[in-house]
């Protein structure tokens, strides 16, 4: 039985440049493969672009909401159709922005249709939250692999803060994507150690957070905890 893998990092980790030599990898050994990406991702429009320059088109991209199975499929039938060979991976990059039921449509793929999936991507957002998809992933993939990074400390980092005209923020929508513009300012991201992200928030990791149990309760008189 194939396998679902998330091999995720912070910023700056390497995770497209790894995907793309996967993919190199494969094809060197005469094996078709299948590339995609949520549409959300404007970065590269409909490549998956590496930061040392590398660069692909994919096979196909992700929309909100999209059966991702039957999108697979139907490239899948395409290879061979054209090429008479089966496809022997599929991968995709920043599958942090895919919701549950289309991770879930990856762990189908590689259990019902006995093709491996390799995903790509990060676990949280710039707030330290994690992206729905990435959780999913926590979940439910058969292995977990981190890509290391450094922070400009030299630690380990983490966590991705974002940044807007060079200035940290710690407050807005989660998806911004990284060297697009918005009415704010130019947004960008760094990678950072959790000493330094706390450093830079103030000391808050989660602005947004909010308790789940209802601290206002108090044991009545003939409670057990009274």
């Amino acid at each position: 039985m194939a396998k679902l893998y998330f091999r995720y990092g912070a910023m700056n980790s390497g995770k497209s440049t790894a995907l793309l030599q996967a993919a190199y990898n494969y094809e060197e050994r005469g094996q078709q493969v299948l590339l995609a990406k949520p549409e959300v991702d404007s970065k590269g429009q409909a490549a998956i672009v590496s930061r040392l320059g590398v660069s692909r088109l994919v096979d196909f991209t992700i929309g909100p909401e999209e059966d991702v199975l039957a999108a697979f499929m139907a490239r899948r039938e395409r290879v061979i159709r054209d090429t008479g060979r089966d496809v022997a991976c599929l991968l995709l990059d920043e599958v942090q922005f895919l919701d549950e039921q289309q991770i879930d449509d990856l762990l189908r793929i590689a259990i019902d249709e006995d093709v491996p999936v390799l995903a790509y991507g990060i676990r949280t957002d710039f707030q330290t939250v994690a992206f729905p998809g990435s959780r999913r992933l926590l979940e439910i993939a058969h292995s977990l692999e981190e890509l290391k990074t450094i922070c400009r400390c030299g630690r380990k980092a983490i966590f991705n803060a974002r940044t807007v005209d060079g200035e940290f923020v710690f407050d807005g929508d989660q998806v911004a994507i990284d060297a697009t513009s918005t009415q704010q300012g130019d947004v960008t991201y760094e990678s950072l150690c959790g000493a330094c992200y706390l450093e830079e928030s103030g000391g808050v990791l989660n602005r947004g957070w909010k308790p789940k149990i209802d601290f206002s309760y108090r044991a009545g008189p003939d409670s057990d905890f009274s």
